[in-house]
């Protein structure tokens, strides 16, 4: 018996079967074994997908103020890191 690999599944292919499940024209079982997906998966699928609806229509303000924020964050980081560097550099200078 061999090990079985676990399947990924791109963000299209969920897409589709979740818009699909939202048009509920058939039951959660039947495009689950349509799609060879236990529907346990398929509900985690729709209520992700549902939990994060919002933010498509969120305000480009936020969204920039989100992203400016992080690039903030970045920065900080790599500053951060170049410093470390420094330092090791001058321990290791000294060391030998």
């Amino acid at each position: 018996m061999g090990k079985r690999t676990r399947r990924n599944f791109s963000a299209d292919f969920k897409a589709k079967v979740v818009l699909e499940a939202l048009k509920e024209r058939n039951t959660a079982e039947d495009i689950a074994s349509k799609y060879e997906i236990h529907p346990n998966q398929l509900h985690l699928w729709k209520k992700e997908f549902l939990s994060k609806v919002a933010n498509v229509f969120a305000s480009g303000d936020s969204a920039i103020k989100d992203q400016k924020q992080q690039d903030a964050f970045v920065d900080k980081l790599y500053a951060q890191i170049g410093q470390q560097k420094v330092e090791i550099d001058w321990l290791k200078k000294k060391l030998l």
